[in-house]
């Protein structure tokens, strides 16, 4: 691997900087947040406005804000993002680290649809598909994703008197229950279903973000019950959230914690 180039480096700091507070920056401001020299400073100013990376704020000389460029570059990669690839990319380190089944699904009227999956190397592990559809009220995946719904859609894809189906015994099938579920899990953050859509398999979910914050996907890890108890699904809440912001961070997302 080559050296960073230190010119490069500050340049890309100052860029950087533009992603907290109002948005705009004088030279002092940079100077003062970075620690380098004021010519530095100015020298690489005056190369990031000369290519439009910067411009001046109007009426506020000697401001700056992030020009057209960086809006050009970060289009062109929203453009090239494949959720499913990205996904894939993601559901198959968290597997690396947890050995378990990890999925990334997405909602499509009241079911999920699962667009990556990564296997557990155990001989006893859980058997499903990337294609799959499943009701989403029966999985992890799909509760996360319903609880990130607005309540007026929410009312649309599962309605009051909607009959909800059972895969399991311990599926909810009263949409009444479903929403004090859903309700907990909006408190929350992360969604867990024990048997819900598998009678031998429980299963942990965190929601997936965009570049706008909205949630399009969730990433699951499920676990048969014969690796299961409360330790073990702390643990992988943890591992499912972390592994949801990174791919948030990877379709454009940028977390304000």
């Amino acid at each position: 691997m080559g050296r960073l180039v230190p010119a490069v480096t500050r340049a890309l700091d100052i860029l950087e900087l533009f992603l907290d507070g109002d948005g705009t920056l004088s030279a002092p401001d940079i100077v003062r947040k970075l620690q380098l020299p004021r010519t530095t400073v100015h020298e690489l100013v005056t190369t990031l406005a000369a290519r439009k990376y910067i411009v001046q704020v109007p009426g506020q000389p000697g401001r700056y804000r992030l020009g057209v460029r960086p809006y050009q570059l970060g289009a062109r990669y929203a453009e090239q993002l494949d959720l499913a690839a990205e996904g894939q990319l993601v559901a198959r380190s968290v597997a690396e680290t947890c050995d378990e089944t990890v999925h990334v699904a997405i909602l499509e009227d009241a079911d999920v649809i699962y667009i990556a999956k990564v296997d557990s190397t155990h001989a006893v592990r859980m058997v499903s598909a990337a294609g799959r559809r499943l009701p989403a009220h029966c999985t992890s995946v799909g509760k996360m994703l319903l609880a990130s719904l607005p309540e007026q859609e929410l009312a649309t894809r599962i309605p009051d008197m909607a009959a909800l189906v059972a895969m399991t015994p311990n599926s909810i099938t009263d949409p009444a229950a479903l929403r004090e579920a859903l309700a907990e899990i909006r408190e929350r953050g992360i969604a867990v279903e024990s048997r819900e859509s598998n009678p031998d398999v429980s299963c942990v979910a965190a929601p997936v973000r965009d570049r706008t914050g909205q949630v399009v996907a969730a990433l699951s890890i499920s676990v048969p019950m014969i690796r299961w108890s409360e330790e073990r699904r702390a643990e992988l809440e943890q591992l499912a959230a972390k592994g949801a912001a990174e791919l948030s961070e990877h379709l454009g997302h940028r977390s304000m914690a």
